[in-house]
């Protein structure tokens, strides 16, 4: 359908970057793209409400798709128990009982490996190494401002290199509906190596921690050492470390074996979609059975903090299933086609990748979110592997580290509010202090994908 086919992505960046909102910026998208194919089959324009409604029932009951939706829900009861439970809390308080955080290297060390432990969810990262160090960050003198920044750099990126956790499957889930030489899962952790933004982000913070040195605004604040006395609540009382580390083990350890049995033993060629499902419901499983063994719950307050964890996935649920719809309908419209021979005729090959990762960091940082960029990109990237013939997880890696990028210092992103929220910091102090780093991070990262690309 020519350029009218890159209306419908074009559509949802600008509903979203006017209503700051990505739900309802997705579905009209999906309508004017469902609105595009019945004008291309010449059917009654009355009918667009309707197949868009049909269009989110087929991507639904897609198995591959279904379990994806599944996991998305039942991942949040997991993340409910261990944070209700007082197992998070337990575990960081055996960590600093035993001298682990003595020094404020240690402390700092102590505070990224936290936020590097509990990978399965970004807020769920910073929160508890935010509330759990700052005490420690007031002791040996460093500031809030320095928190902010180490627990929101090991939150979205090294989420996005882990994969084991819902990011994973949201990127499985779109690389699904296209045909690929290689599996999802293959592309995915093939991608993890060429994420030199999350890459270079985790290498500042590192630096930070062992040297103890900062740059730019953070010197500043560094110098003035306020102590924000922000209203943050402290979470439950630590009980048992093994109420967080049996469950998060079972479903690390579970995903792994299922990959490989549904792989026939072979780890890349497993069934992403299904280990994560099978995975997440074992855990699950051992929360409850952990329940059951201390009396922490009764059957019945189990449930109910189970579904409360469900309860709070339900927007992030619906952004997961709008995404998948918007992606199929694309497809079907022939708009990452039509964009790729665009941008294959105008670019070079090795400005491609740089471009991928620019766009989408624009994108995320003007909207504030990581899985609504990839929900807009991947469509377009991937039949980009198709024309130049760059290594697909090359150019997946560009489109997931842009993404990344706004998620990471986006004043509107979520986990940004949250990362200065559990560190005590001042918003717009955490944006302004973190925004070198990112820009630091940034700029390596396009030079590199430009000499990585042209050597390919």
């Amino acid at each position: 359908m020519s350029w009218v086919s890159v209306l419908p992505p074009l559509i949802a960046i600008a509903v979203v970057l006017w209503k700051k909102e990505v739900i309802s910026a997705l579905f009209v998208a999906l309508m004017a793209s469902e609105l595009l194919l019945v004008i291309q089959d010449k059917t009654s324009l009355l009918l667009t409400f309707v197949y868009t409604i049909e269009r989110v029932v087929e991507v639904a009951a897609s198995p591959g798709n279904a379990r994806i939706l599944l996991f998305s829900l039942a991942i949040g009861a997991i993340l409910s128990f261990i944070r209700d439970s007082g197992g998070v809390s337990a575990t960081v308080s055996k960590l600093i009982s035993s001298g682990t955080a003595s020094t404020p290297r240690r402390a700092g060390g102590l505070t990224m490996f936290t936020g590097v432990a509990v990978f399965v969810e970004s807020n769920l990262s910073v929160l508890t190494s935010g509330i759990l160090a700052r005490g420690l960050f007031d002791r040996f003198k460093m500031s809030r401002a320095r928190l902010a920044f180490i627990i929101d750099s090991t939150s979205a990126p090294i989420c996005i290199l882990i994969l084991l956790n819902g990011w994973g499957a949201f990127i499985l889930g779109l690389l699904s509906n296209y045909d690929l030489a290689e599996s999802g899962a293959s592309i995915l952790w093939g991608s993890t190596v060429f994420n030199f933004y999350a890459i270079l982000v985790l290498l500042l913070v590192a630096m930070t921690v062992v040297t103890g040195k900062v740059f730019g605004p953070m010197k500043q604040s560094e110098k003035n050492l306020l102590s924000n006395d922000a209203n943050v609540e402290t979470g439950p009382k630590p009980t048992k470390a093994r109420f967080m580390l049996i469950p998060l083990a079972t479903l690390v350890f579970g995903m792994v074996g299922f990959m490989f049995w549904t792989g026939n033993g072979v780890l890349a060629e497993g069934s992403g979609s299904k280990s994560v499902l099978y995975a997440t419901v074992l855990s699950i499983f051992t929360c409850f059975i952990l329940s059951v063994l201390h009396r922490k719950y009764s059957t019945r307050e189990f449930v109910g903090v189970a579904f409360k964890g469900i309860g709070e996935l339900v927007p992030l649920v619906t952004i997961v299933l709008f995404s998948l719809c918007l992606g199929a309908s694309l497809k079907e419209l022939g708009t990452g086609e039509y964009v790729a021979n665009m941008v294959g005729s105008h670019l070079p090959v090795f400005a491609i990748a740089p471009v991928l990762f620019l766009t989408g960091a624009i994108i995320s940082f003007t909207t504030g979110t990581s899985w609504g960029t990839f929900a807009i990109l991947i469509p377009i990237a991937v039949p980009l592997i198709h024309t130049t013939g760059l290594p697909p997880s090359f150019l997946v890696a560009a489109v997931l580290g842009g993404g990344v990028f706004g998620d990471h210092c986006s004043p509107i992103s979520d986990t940004t509010a949250v990362s200065a929220l559990a560190s005590g910091c001042d918003l717009l102090e955490h944006v302004k202090t973190q925004l070198p780093y990112a820009l630091t991070a940034g700029a390596g990262t396009l030079i590199l994908y430009g000499l990585v690309g042209a050597l390919m």
